[in-house]
């Protein structure tokens, strides 16, 4: 068996859905999240970012998921899809998920400064972009989106559109699991839950 028929299969699990705490005492989220069980998570091809399709208590569901830093994975729920899942805050759901293979994977959402930074880009580096892979172009947008302050998000945006003029297909040195850099993480969850 190849190593991509090996890392397409269904992966069962059952994880609490939470409510994530609201931050400095903004207004509460709308959206919860679950964290994906040790087990579960350990079953797919990256430690990263991973594309899935399933379901959510059998309501349909296509998404990424998230590393939570270490070396596992967490799933945005939105209000939508919680409330087609039939799913509370506090209960715990059925998640039976599939990684989609490279070929299929769908295009990131570009954030609308990246967009207007490409927009006016040198032509090596739109060239650049347009022949990275899906998944290139998302590890590019979760390097920018990472950043903790506007200032660095700006310069990591200029650099990126240097970085691809110069023919780099993939941010440097990006720790895509947030695992060593502590970029990433899973929501901290809000105190009383339901």
């Amino acid at each position: 068996m190849n190593a991509m028929a090996k890392a397409v299969h269904t992966i069962r699990c059952r994880a609490e859905l939470l409510r994530p705490a609201a931050p400095d005492g903004r207004k509460r989220p709308s959206w919860s999240f679950l964290s994906l069980p040790k087990q579960a998570s350990a079953k797919l091809p990256s430690r990263g970012q991973v594309t899935v399709e399933g379901t959510l208590n059998g309501a349909a569901v296509r998404t990424t998921l998230e590393p939570d830093g270490r070396g596992g994975h967490w799933l945005k729920v939105d209000r939508s899809l919680r409330e087609a899942a039939g799913a509370e805050v506090g209960s715990a759901v059925t998640l039976e998920i599939t990684p989609i293979p490279p070929d299929r994977e769908p295009e990131p959402r570009l954030p609308p400064d990246l967009r207007k930074a490409l927009a006016s880009a040198p032509a090596k580096a739109k060239a650049a972009w347009k022949n990275i892979t899906p998944v290139a172009r998302r590890d590019w947008i979760q390097w920018i989106v990472s950043a903790k302050q506007a200032e660095t998000r700006a310069r990591r945006i200029s650099n990126a559109c240097d970085m691809l003029a110069k023919g780099k297909r993939r941010p440097c040195c990006f720790d895509r699991s947030g695992m060593y850099g502590k970029g990433l993480s899973c929501p901290v969850p809000e105190e009383n839950q339901p």
